[in-house]
C-alpha cells in the first residue's frame, strides 16, 4: 500500500437501521499523504442499480431516481473498482464513517471518520456536517466539484479538503485511534437543560450535576456518542 488516503461517500435507498438498504452511488478522491495534496486524477464516481425501489424519503436528500440508476452496473460489481482505484490506499477516510463502513466490503484497511476528529479539532464549531465545515473553515473547494450536496462524488471531494485541513492538527494514525471510538460531544443540547433553555457543556454538567451524566450513560437510552461522552467527562471529573 502506497501513502494515500481515499476519501468515500456513498448515496443510499435508506440508513443501515432500514431493512436492506443498498449503495446507489459511489464516489471517491484520493489524497497523497506525503505532499498533502488532492489528487483530482484519481476522482471515480458510479451510480449503481438496486434489486429493490428507492424510497421517496431518500430521494428528497439526493434525488436519484429509478430512471437514473436502471442501466447502471450492481454495486457488488464496482467494489473492487472502488478499491483498486489508483492503487490501494493505506486508509478509507468518510464523514460519519460508521455510515460508509456499513455497506463497504471488510478489506481490512483502517478507517479514519472526519466527523469524529473536527469534533475533537474544533468543539466549539457551530456544526461539524462536512458542508458546514467547509464553510465555517473557508477550505478552498471549487464551487463545480462541491455541489450539488448529497451526492457521492462532491460530498467525498469536500471531505477530502476537510481531512487535508485536519492533517495540519493530527497524523492519520491519531485520526484512526479517535475514529476506533464514539463521538466526543462538548455542549448538551439536548434534555432537561435545554427544556430550561440553559447552555450547558458535558464538562460543566459532570462538575455540577453528575448524577444526570450517571443516569444518561448507565439507564437511558440514549445514542453511542452521547453515553460515551457523559462517560469520557465524568472521568475526567474524577481525575
Amino acid at each position: 500500500m502506497r501513502a494515500i488516503a481515499r476519501v468515500v461517500d456513498y448515496e443510499t435507498t435508506g440508513t443501515p437501521e432500514d431493512a436492506d438498504p443498498e449503495v446507489i452511488e459511489m464516489g471517491s478522491i484520493d489524497v497523497n499523504l506525503t505532499s498533502g495534496l488532492l489528487l483530482p486524477q484519481t476522482a471515480f464516481t458510479s451510480l449503481c442499480r438496486p434489486r429493490g425501489p428507492i424510497p421517496a424519503v431518500t430521494k428528497a436528500v439526493h434525488h436519484i431516481w429509478e430512471e437514473d440508476v436502471q442501466h447502471a452496473p450492481p454495486a457488488r460489481d464496482l467494489w473492487d473498482r472502488l478499491l483498486a482505484g489508483n492503487g490501494e490506499p493505506s486508509w478509507l477516510v468518510a464523514h460519519n464513517a460508521k455510515f460508509e463502513q456499513h455497506f463497504t466490503p471488510p478489506w481490512g484497511i483502517p478507517w479514519i471518520d472526519t466527523y469524529k476528529v473536527a469534533r475533537i479539532v474544533w468543539p466549539d464549531a457551530p456544526t461539524h456536517s462536512n458542508q458546514g465545515l467547509r464553510y465555517w473553515l473557508g477550505l478552498p473547494c471549487d464551487r463545480r466539484l462541491s455541489e450539488p450536496a448529497h451526492r457521492a462524488l462532491p460530498d467525498a471531494y469536500v471531505t477530502a479538503h476537510l481531512f487535508i485541513r485536519l492533517l495540519d492538527h493530527k497524523t492519520p494514525e491519531e485520526m484512526a485511534k479517535i475514529s476506533e471510538y464514539p463521538a466526543l460531544l462538548k455542549r448538551m443540547n439536548f434534555g432537561k437543560y435545554r427544556k430550561r433553555g440553559i447552555i450547558i457543556t458535558f464538562e460543566e454538567c459532570a462538575q455540577s450535576d453528575p448524577g444526570y451524566l450517571e443516569w444518561i450513560r448507565d439507564e437511558s437510552d440514549m445514542d453511542e456518542d452521547t453515553k460515551f461522552s457523559c462517560h469520557y467527562w465524568l472521568q475526567k471529573r474524577a481525575q
